[in-house]
């Protein structure tokens, strides 16, 4: 009956966020209650973690650019912000969207249901006075909500005069978030001990980290590649995994270039930062069904570890002495549920801080194997999610484009400042005259040792030609497809001459277009392209 009634409840899922919700209050937070998951890895989830936008979160150490980056961003000073050369972001500062400019407290911020932070008080006063959110209306903050985190210092008194357990803070966030962006300073490159800490804190969600090096065009060129260098060499030794990290270089403030050598590199860089952000609304939901399942995955692994520990137990004499053999031996249990349970090990929590947290835990109270907890848990993950993913399919076709807009993000979509404008196939998009005219005579004269009839060359002379660029078939194929503007197989002066543009395009590194532009269609062929 039990497993009846599960089949049934995906059906009635009228949304992704309402679908992830009811699953986890039916089916994830009992097996999460039962075995104390919350005072191991993570508060439970609340509604608005389900409903809230996506959320972005700086961290970087002091001066390295992050007040600005939201300041670039947005183009709007917000609440409560200072810029400084000096440590100055000194809290956690939500920046949110509102109706109204304005500024809520810590302490006012954890009791309101609406906001997906109530779990933070578990982090005290300490934190709560270091909290707070700036609220106000800005298309940018339409589609996504930042969180600025106080730059990291170095030394153990840094560390220690805060007051609350910032790495711990930062992970909490790392698990909400969509986006963590590191940045990193191009003229200080230094880690130091904290933030080295922190970047190991935030380590299983790797595939939500970008890194940006910023202030960039403050260094030439060659003291560039050695930064860029010597950066993705620090993070490898940090990180530890065998994928590199993608780092964006750029500037990111509206102030000019103080070296300007590496303009189109930044401007590049900066596209690719913008479209990667502007892509999260569209993905939320994904990325709230991924933590999900990341979620479940380790609850029922700690579930395992609970019980097991809890079989192991007398029932009533050396209960001390036992508890600490136990923790002692917490390897070589991992290892036994891996091998009965067929559990990855990737799955396991980290085994120091596992053993430090089960020391101030009273083993008798931790409660044994319950089959059928698990056993919904499995059926979510094998049915329900799969059902769901699908609903994010569907979600995704049926609503209008989404991705950020306003702020910095309206300075590259289109005009003469649009990433791209005027190079490539975009060459000449302004102009009156046609751009392949300027080379023509030069594509001419090898059109006429092609002996063309009727002033055409065939498939197969063109082809001869077109293979000395070395581009692959394919590459070429979508040229004379393009060059081929009325579609009769052969090609005459103008289509040569196109076909070569074309291919000089993609030579110089350049994207061919889906579909040839009307400012590169030949001038005899214009109002007659022939469409597939």
């Amino acid at each position: 009956m039990f497993r009846k009634n599960l089949k049934k409840d995906p059906e009635l899922f009228q949304n992704v966020s309402e679908g992830l919700r009811r699953l986890y209050r039916t089916k994830l937070f009992p097996l999460e209650d039962t075995y104390r998951f919350h005072d191991f890895h993570s508060p439970a989830l609340e509604d608005a973690d389900f409903d809230n936008k996506p959320m972005v979160l700086l961290v970087g150490q002091y001066s390295t650019g992050k007040t600005t980056f939201i300041r670039h961003l947005m183009e709007q000073d917000f609440p409560g912000m200072r810029i400084g050369p000096e440590p100055t972001t000194d809290s956690f500062i939500a920046v949110m969207h509102g109706e109204q400019d304005g500024v809520i407290p810590g302490n006012a911020l954890v009791v309101d249901p609406k906001k997906p932070f109530r779990k933070l008080n578990a982090f005290g006063n300490a934190f709560l006075n270091r909290f707070m959110c700036a609220q106000m209306p800005n298309p940018v903050l339409e589609s996504i909500s930042i969180i600025d985190t106080p730059g990291i210092l170095s030394g153990e008194k840094q560390r220690i005069s805060r007051g609350y357990d910032f790495a711990a803070v930062l992970e909490w966030f790392a698990e909400r978030v969509d986006r963590i962006i590191l940045l990193f300073d191009a003229h200080k490159l230094d880690i130091s001990d904290e933030f080295s800490e922190v970047i190991r804190a935030l380590k299983n969600h790797e595939d939500k980290m970008r890194v940006v090096l910023n202030k960039a065009d403050q260094i030439s060129t060659q003291q560039l590649m050695r930064v860029y260098g010597a950066l993705m060499w620090s993070l490898g030794k940090i990180i530890n995994t065998p994928e590199v990290v993608r780092v964006y270089i750029g500037s990111f403030w509206a102030q000019p270039l103080l070296v300007p050598d590496n303009r189109k590199l930044f401007e590049a860089e900066e596209q690719d930062l913008f479209v990667d952000i502007q892509s999260l609304p569209r993905n939320a939901a994904l990325r709230k069904l991924n933590d999900l399942i990341k979620r479940a995955r380790l609850a029922k692994v700690h579930a395992y570890i609970i019980s097991s520990l809890k079989k192991e137990m007398p029932s009533v004499f050396g209960k001390d002495s036992k508890k600490k053999e136990l923790i002692a031996n917490l390897g070589e249990i991992y290892h036994k549920i891996e091998k009965e349970q067929q559990i990855s090990p990737g799955d396991f929590p980290n085994l120091a801080k596992m053993q430090e947290l089960l020391n101030g835990q009273d083993f008798s109270k931790f409660a044994a194997l319950k089959p059928k907890l698990l056993e919904a848990v499995e059926d979510m993950l094998a049915n329900d999610i799969a059902r769901l993913m699908a609903m994010v399919r569907q979600e995704e076709a049926t609503m209008p484009s989404q991705c950020v807009k306003g702020g910095a993000f309206e300075g590259t979509m289109s005009g003469p400042f649009g990433h791209g404008y005027g190079e490539g196939a975009s060459e000449g998009i302004d102009e009156l005259e046609w751009v392949v005219g300027r080379d023509k005579p030069s594509y001419d004269e090898i059109f006429y040792t092609l002996s063309p009839i009727n002033g055409k060359v065939s498939g197969a002379a063109a082809k001869k030609e077109m293979l000395k660029s070395k581009l692959p078939n394919t590459v070429l194929g979508k040229i004379w497809k393009l060059a081929d503007v009325d579609k009769d197989g052969l090609l005459d002066d103008e289509e040569f001459a196109l076909a070569n543009h074309l291919i000089k395009v993609k030579l110089e590194g350049h994207e061919l277009p889906p579909e040839l532009p009307n400012h590169l269609v030949p001038p005899s062929k214009r109002g007659t392209v022939v469409q597939d």
